[in-house]
């Protein structure tokens, strides 16, 4: 117990000095990461789990054909038989070799489509989030919740506010409920664009004139940083995605202030496209 409670010191300090709680997290690629994100929801622990499990087996068999070929190298070589077998078949050695990766492949499929079928899809979420991805932003509507709706634009460099990562912050971050089951209905207004978060084991193409569906469950309040994973043209590195989650009770206080907020959104994609160059610029 002890071990782990000094574990969480560091974390700690880091939090208080980004400026925020302790409670809250922060989910985003680091520098030299060489494994997954931390899984943030059930479907992406059942994803993390089978990764796991799959490097393993992977592993397994590396060592095992590595030593099987060090002790054929060893065994049959031309000092140890100067006289060579002449046998050419082995009727138990080849069912081996044939029901062996039969059986392993079955293995597999077991929880892989377990983790399929669960993250497909789920008739008992509780709110919808829209998302359309354009040449480079992202716009949310929220059709559960008065039908709030905005676009999503990168901070260029030179307005970023302490604990804002660089290239991943936005203007206004997709705002979700945590332990909330919700639906993602995804698509895109011109290109193929894919709206990813590997915390939460989702990746999914935004596609022109076809809805794509995922969900999720966040499981801790915090802040979720990746960004659009389909090249999309020559400013697809300058459309990041941020989802804030927040408690229940603030995430029903900020659709009353956000209806206020973005009632007179307007329309014109002139003043988007200004503060979108503006940031590319600054972030070049």
């Amino acid at each position: 117990m002890l071990k782990r409670l000094f574990a969480l010191i560091p974390a700690g300090f880091t939090y208080l000095l980004a400026g925020q709680a302790l409670a809250d997290v922060e989910m985003r690629s680091s520098q030299w990461q060489m494994w997954l994100q931390k899984p943030m929801s059930e479907s992406a622990v059942l994803v993390h789990d089978l990764n796991l499990g799959l490097m393993i087996l992977e592993t397994v068999i590396v060592l095992f054909v590595l030593g099987l070929m060090v002790y054929i190298l060893i065994r049959f070589n031309e000092k140890n038989n100067p006289v060579p077998s002449k046998n050419t078949h082995n009727t138990m050695l080849e069912v081996v070799w044939t029901a062996l990766p039969i059986l392993i492949l079955v293995v597999v499929a077991v929880p892989s489509l377990k983790a399929l079928y669960f993250t497909d899809s789920n008739p008992d979420v509780e709110m919808n989030i829209k998302v359309n991805g354009n040449q480079w932003y992202w716009s949310y509507s929220y059709p559960d919740n008065g039908d709030i709706a905005f676009d999503s634009i990168i901070v260029p460099d030179g307005e970023l506010k302490p604990g804002q990562p660089r290239m991943l912050s936005v203007d206004n971050p997709l705002v979700l409920p945590a332990n909330t089951k919700i639906r993602f209905l995804i698509a895109s207004n011109d290109v193929i664009h894919n709206f990813a978060m590997p915390s939460l084991a989702i990746k999914v193409d935004a596609t022109p004139g076809r809805v794509n569906e995922v969900w999720t469950e966040i499981s801790e309040v915090g802040n979720y940083y990746a960004m659009c994973s389909e090249l999309c043209g020559v400013n697809h590195g300058f459309m990041p995605i941020h989802i804030k989650a927040v408690s229940k009770e603030a995430f029903a206080k900020w659709v009353e202030e956000a209806k206020e907020k973005f009632a007179d959104n307007s329309s014109s994609d002139y003043p988007k496209t200004v503060r979108l160059a503006e940031a590319v610029n600054n972030a070049r």
